[in-house]
């Protein structure tokens, strides 16, 4: 007779007990009131977190679960004593979470056992237009940040954690990706991210805020402070997406099609999946696998398909020059910037610093070893310069 699972035959261990003990609704709810988050020991069973009525119990693993958080023994065992919860083991690559990033964080934020004022918490603003979904940490000055194209706001989990200490960071998932709501038919350019960004800082009661932005985020912020300088005091901008200024062959043809053909899905899943992994190194490890989960999760949705290539053809078709031309509207921008490259980054050549010093000749640069999402290749860098010059800008404020 074959040996029974684990989770079947023995009581779920302490540390699990002990973090579903203190799940705490104020902190993190699913967006419909349930769900079930697997909580796996390695080579020592597994057991399902069951959320729903704004509480949670413990339950054998059974069937699918939303979110998979997989550690070993000793590593549950810290989580459970630390308080800070299980975001630090997260980080260190000590605990993997899969499938649903936001579950999965959100369920160690309101099993962290901290109740005091700028906790990390998750929660859904209700703006004049949309839905938003937002994690946030931290008391003092405000920071915005937002994510790139295909991204979520858990890749500004290591920023949240970093610059908390000292700010209120606000990460949130834009229209279209994410948690967010997904609009069929939106424009998804950047003035329609832009105007949903100043309705999410209304809606939060912020007059101004520091803004930092990844890729197509970094392009939001800049029409940000384009659009509505007062709300903006200074930029962090990581590898910000940019108008092309050579000539896009494929641009005539591309706007002949339209983005709400992502509401059929042309290939299997399996196969968008396998594309997916194949194209980005790393793909199943660490950051890059829940990075890949999270894009998956809204992509192989219809509305998700649809704003992705919406969001994608409006960065490929952006006029770079004229009177309502990218590189003519970014010499207004007032504000600060720091813009933050990598030097191995294949989607924005850092050959864009060049162009852009020429638009704002007062902006500073600093250039990294790493690729194209520098707040999580090389975050301990990417942080200090950020807070660096966040601070010296709260610093004169005063």
């Amino acid at each position: 007779m074959s040996e029974a699972p684990a989770a079947l035959t023995t009581r779920p261990p302490r540390a699990l007990r002990t973090l579903v003990g203190r799940y705490d609704r104020a902190a993190f709810e699913p967006v419909d009131g349930r769900a079930r988050v697997r909580l796996t020991v390695t080579g020592g069973g597994a057991w399902d977190a069951v959320l729903k009525r704004g509480g949670a119990s413990l339950a054998r693993a059974d069937g699918d679960a939303d979110a998979t958080l997989t550690a070993d023994a000793g590593t549950w065992e810290a989580i459970a004593e630390d308080v800070r919860g299980g975001v630090p083991a997260f980080q260190a690559g000590r605990l993997a979470v899969r499938r649903n990033l936001h579950l999965g964080v959100g369920f160690l934020a309101a099993t962290s056992g901290v109740t005091g004022p700028g906790r990390l918490c998750f929660r859904t603003v209700v703006t004049r237009h949309a839905r938003l979904s937002t994690m946030e940490a931290g008391i003092g000055r405000p920071v915005l940040a937002i994510h790139g194209l295909g991204g979520t706001k858990g890749s500004f989990l290591p920023t949240v954690a970093a610059l908390s200490d000292h700010f209120r960071v606000v990460a949130v998932d834009l229209p279209g990706f994410g948690d967010s709501e997904k609009p069929i038919g939106a424009s998804y350019d950047p003035r329609f991210f832009a105007d949903a960004m100043i309705d999410l800082l209304d809606a939060l009661e912020l007059d101004r805020v520091e803004l930092i932005g990844n890729s197509l985020g970094g392009r939001v912020a800049l029409e940000v402070a384009i659009r509505a300088p007062e709300r903006v005091g200074r930029l962090a901008l990581l590898a910000p997406s940019l108008a092309w200024r050579r000539p896009r062959r494929w641009a005539p043809a591309l706007r002949l099609v339209r983005p709400e053909l992502g509401l059929v899905q042309l290939a299997p899943r399996a196969v968008v999946q396998g594309i997916v992994r194949r194209l980005i190194p790393g793909a199943d490890e660490g950051w890059t696998a829940a990075g890949v989960d999270e894009f998956l999760r809204a992509y192989l949705t219809p509305s998700g398909r649809a704003a992705f290539y919406a969001a994608a053809r409006q960065i490929y078709l952006e006029a770079p020059h004229g009177k309502n031309g990218f590189w003519t509207r970014l010499r207004g921008i007032q504000a600060d910037a720091l813009f933050i490259w990598g030097r191995r980054d294949t989607l924005v050549p850092i050959a864009f610093a060049r162009h852009v010093a020429e638009a704002l000749p007062q902006a500073r640069h600093l250039e990294l070893e790493c690729g194209h999402v520098p707040q999580v290749e090389l975050p301990r860098a990417t942080h200090d310069a950020v807070g660096a010059f966040f601070t010296e800008h709260a610093g004169c404020a005063r």
